[in-house]
């Protein structure tokens, strides 16, 4: 028996002999199946099971979008108000523009989607309370197990929807080191929230009504393309069967309301944490970058010309020289992204910012761009996380493909998109 068998043939056999002992001293007359054994008849059938969860997941991004708009407006309100109060009551132009646009612009733009990414946390503890998620994994191995990947890389993928930093650490549990260096290198592709705020922007802007099917959407990209990515890997650089998956599913139950607010706030909490931190740093030097030379349009700023120098390698995608300087600032975190197109556009607000694309992107390059956004260069702090896991030729490889990648799918969406008459 191959040594990666071993553990999975030990488990088997394990729970064989307490199914026997079980039979032989537990008397069970008509008992009806319990909750949690229809339910899995259901959750986990070969066939049902991935379509039910794909269908889960789709109202997941739903309810994250929808039940967040009103409250991405009240503060968006309140920074684009105490901004305008700022720009007013404060006599130097450089500083007041530091205040408001710098400080109050670029923090409360990126506070503004505090609200979708904490409903998104409140609807995945939800599956994670109730026994669901878990189950997931154990939906999963059969699939995983086919394209080359061990179905304990399931869950390090689960956690990358919260943060690819933490997902990739938790790889550590795969005992394989193919196995491990495989799901290390494709869990980037896993949308984290820090992706989120762009996706809301875009498809706020571009798609409306549609607007959580596109998020949705660009999710399962990332899941096909971590599972594409997977298969190559495995197939030339890890050549190798994978481990076995063996766990135990508790029964279903019913979320208290302590235990989802102090999961969605400990999730959460860290995003407020990056805010206040490496965004609003990243605000600053952006800010810093387009305003200066001070007093010029920013399109001749620092910022500006770097945009315009890079611009032409991006403009078979549909992105003008803003988006590619967005691209740029989102090497150090994705949620930067969304302030520098509000300090390049000059405008507050997500409404303002989405009118303003509207004006520089068509529906496809915005979709390109979302997609793009997914695939490219993880943020700095992931890129660390791979250096340490992994070493730094791997990292240096996951930056390199990762780009590559990004360009060449959003090449094909536009590509394609043109053939088929989309704008």
């Amino acid at each position: 028996m191959a040594a990666e068998h071993k553990g999975l043939a030990f488990a088997q056999r394990r729970y064989a002999v307490c199914e026997e002992i079980a039979r032989e001293v537990v008397v069970q007359e008509g008992r009806a199946p319990r909750l949690t054994e229809l339910l899995d008849r259901v959750l986990l059938s070969r066939v049902l099971g991935i379509p039910i969860f794909l269908g889960i997941m789709w109202l997941v991004f739903q309810f994250s979008f929808k039940a967040s708009e009103p409250f991405m407006g009240w503060i968006e309100a309140g920074f684009s108000a105490l901004g305008g109060w700022l720009s007013q009551a404060i006599p130097s132009p450089w500083w007041a523009s530091f205040l408001s646009d710098g400080i109050v612009g670029g923090l409360g733009f990126i506070l503004t989607f505090v609200p979708p990414i904490f409903f998104l946390f409140l609807a995945i503890a939800v599956l994670e309370d109730s026994g669901y998620l878990a189950r997931v994994a154990f939906l999963w191995d059969r699939v995983m197990t086919r394209i080359g990947l061990s179905g304990k890389s399931v869950i390090p993928m689960l956690l990358g929807f919260g943060c690819n930093v933490p997902a990739i650490m938790a790889t550590r549990t795969i005992e394989n080191e193919r196995d491990r260096l495989i799901t290390v290198l494709v869990n980037p592709l896993i949308s984290c929230s820090a992706r989120l705020p762009v996706y809301v922007l875009l498809a706020g802007a571009f798609f409306r009504e549609r607007a959580g099917t596109v998020i949705f959407g660009v999710y399962l990209l990332g899941i096909l393309l971590a599972v594409g990515m997977s298969v190559v890997l495995r197939r030339t650089v890890f050549k190798g069967k994978p481990a076995p998956l063996v766990m135990e599913l508790s029964p279903y139950s019913l979320p208290t309301l302590k235990g989802l607010i102090l999961h969605t706030w400990g999730r959460g909490k860290v995003f407020l944490k990056k805010a206040g931190t490496i965004l609003l740093l990243g605000a600053i030097v952006v800010w810093a970058l387009s305003a200066h030379p001070w007093g010029g349009e920013v399109g001749d700023s620092y910022l500006g010309q770097l945009g315009k120098l890079l611009a032409p390698a991006f403009r078979p995608l549909g992105f003008d020289w803003r988006g590619t300087v967005a691209l740029i600032s989102g090497f150090m975190a994705k949620e930067i992204v969304v302030g520098t197109f509000g300090v390049l556009y000059g405008v507050e607000g997500e409404e303002a910012i989405g009118r303003a694309l509207a004006g520089a992107m068509t529906p496809l390059s915005a979709f390109a761009f979302m997609a793009f956004v997914l695939i490219y260069v993880p943020c700095l702090a992931t890129i660390g996380a791979i250096r340490a896991e992994a070493g730094g030729r791997w990292a240096a490889f996951a930056v390199a493909y990762e780009l590559v990648l990004a360009y060449l799918v959003a090449l094909l969406i536009v590509g394609v998109g043109r053939a088929l008459g989309v704008g």
